[in-house]
């Protein structure tokens, strides 16, 4: 070989390797501030009269979404979604498999977890430079809390177990242990987890101890690409708890009863005190005191150094009021904002729709991740719609509770109920007493019943645009016919990609179509009102 053409590829070689390892090293750091259960009209943001100056500041740094949503309104399958970016009826989860099998109708709620082929973002992103850190609410560990005595991976503690020294120092074990479970899906760091939600004795709220350890993961990685998956609990639970917590609940953790408080946010008193100087009750102190560990986490980068080039986001499993349904206001839509200086315009706003399946994969873009062949994923990246907020990424958002589908467009909501065989069935033989869990948190009517007039319509068609609080259902008038068939549509095609039954929609298993599912109707209105 001529020493020209040797001397031009290896100059060649040299500037590619340069830009790989550019690109590499520019890779944004990422940091998901997932809040619970938090209603979208009572964000500050988006008009809430309640008192969240670090909220506000991300709103000024970054981008504000009018128009994002959750696939499912309850923790379990939502946090699924996020931490994998694919619907929760997917779930190859092993409750869920063995609940539903593979060729029925699934009914997504509390029952799965990640699974163990670890096809989830932070072991992922650890196979691709990241270090991934995981604190807070995990929820979707359902399994290991199986088993008695020396054969449970974790020992269960009962829901109202009276306080022992025992039993405290059995908690701090636990929690070791969920480190290490998380760690086993991929996770290379994890610290100060709650499983799920409290039990008694050790209720309480304490966002001092789970944002200890946030800042501590990005003092120790910050020299290097990190994903840290931060999950608070608040704001989780009544009003009143939150105050109960803040006032009381100083040395309860997820790891038992501590010795001491944490000196780690602004002291407790001064979250009463700005709150009332604010004009706000005290059942209003809880949002304030998410929004403290929200400011130290902003504050630790900007000591680092880092905050340009570290996508910040803010966001909210579902909503309260109507959780467990897929009404939007108060239900699937959330707030969400996202924060990243280097690409992202402070200021902006965007109205195009997005859902949760759609974060996983924008990391994935990100990381300049290579996906092993069977990676299922539901989503679309993000990243266009980061850098121009008009930019359309998907036509409608999907959503799915127990036995309600749905898709949304920005125009038009669409809702179908279609009950299993199995679940006809067993009203048919227990009449009433089958009803309870199709009115719970897990049914997919739940909440909404108190503030919807056809919640239990099969059917129904809400137009966004003229009754955005969805009280006029339209699946009925003919007027609409097309409308409704155009949606009915979006969802078949969609629940196509799942390879389940549902209803008539994707005839199969247990799938019962929308005449039998009548009767079942009719009982659930009447018991529900």
């Amino acid at each position: 070989m001529a020493p020209q053409k040797s001397i031009l590829r290896l100059a060649t070689f040299l500037i590619v390797a340069n830009c790989a390892f550019a690109t590499a090293a520019n890779r944004p750091n990422i940091i998901l501030f997932l809040v619970d259960d938090y209603d979208k009209p009572e964000t500050s943001v988006y008009g809430g009269n309640v008192l969240t100056p670090n909220l506000d500041r991300l709103a000024r740094e970054g981008m504000t979404f009018h128009n994002a949503h959750v696939t499912s309104t309850v923790c379990t399958p939502s946090r699924y979604t996020f931490l994998t970016g694919r619907y929760a009826g997917a779930s190859t989860f092993p409750t869920y498999i063995e609940t539903f099998g593979t060729e029925n109708q699934g009914l997504p709620g509390f029952n799965m977890g990640l699974e163990d082929d670890n096809m989830n973002v932070g072991a992922v992103l650890s196979d691709h430079g990241y270090t991934t850190g995981f604190v807070g609410k995990y929820h979707v560990g359902h399994d290991y809390e199986k088993g008695e005595g020396e054969d449970a991976v974790i020992r269960p503690i009962g829901k109202k177990s009276p306080y022992t020294d025992e039993l405290n120092e059995q908690y701090d074990i636990n929690e070791k242990r969920y480190r290490e479970l998380i760690k086993e899906r991929g996770f290379t760091w994890a610290k100060n987890i709650y499983w799920n939600n409290f039990k008694q004795p050790f209720h309480g709220h304490n966002p001092e101890w789970t944002i200890q350890a946030a800042l501590e993961f990005v003092d120790l990685h910050h020299d290097q690409p990190f994903y840290l998956h931060y999950s608070t609990t608040l704001l989780h639970g009544t009003n009143k708890e939150w105050d109960r917590s803040l006032r009381e609940k100083a040395l309860t953790t997820g790891e038992g009863i501590l010795d001491q408080p944490l000196q780690v946010m602004p002291p407790r008193d001064s979250v009463l005190e700005r709150n009332q100087a604010a004009g706000l009750s005290r059942e209003e102190v809880g949002y304030l005191w998410m929004d403290d560990s929200l400011g130290m986490l902003l504050d630790k980068l900007d000591e680092l150094g880092i905050a340009e080039n570290t996508v910040v986001v803010f966001v909210s499993d579902h909503g309260s009021n109507k959780k467990g349904s897929l009404f939007k206001s108060r239900g699937t839509e959330v707030p969400c904002l996202v924060r990243w200086p280097a690409v992202i315009d402070g200021g902006t706003k965007s109205h195009e729709l997005l859902q949760n399946t759609d974060f996983v994969p924008t990391w994935f873009d990100l990381a300049d991740a290579k996906l092993p062949d069977d990676y299922l994923l539901h989503g679309v990246s993000l990243l266009p719609l980061f850098k121009d907020p008009t930019q359309t990424v998907r036509e409608f958002v999907y959503g799915e509770m127990g036995a309600a589908r749905s898709v949304k467009t920005k125009q038009w909501n669409y809702i179908s109920l279609r009950y299993t065989a199995d679940q006809i069935s067993d009203f048919n033989s227990r009449k009433n007493r089958s009803l309870k869990p199709l009115l719970g948190l897990s049914g997919g009517i739940s909440r909404s019943a108190r503030f919807h007039p056809s919640a239990f319509d099969l059917d129904q068609l809400y137009s966004l645009n003229v009754d955005p609080d969805e009280q006029n259902n339209l699946a009925e008038e003919e007027a609409n016919k097309g409308q409704l068939v155009a949606m009915q549509t979006l969802l078949r095609k969609e629940l196509q990609r799942l390879k389940r039954p549902y209803g008539e929609f994707v005839v199969g298993g247990n799938a019962a179509s929308r005449e039998a599912s009548l009767p079942l109707k009719a009982a659930l209105k009447k018991q529900g009102n």
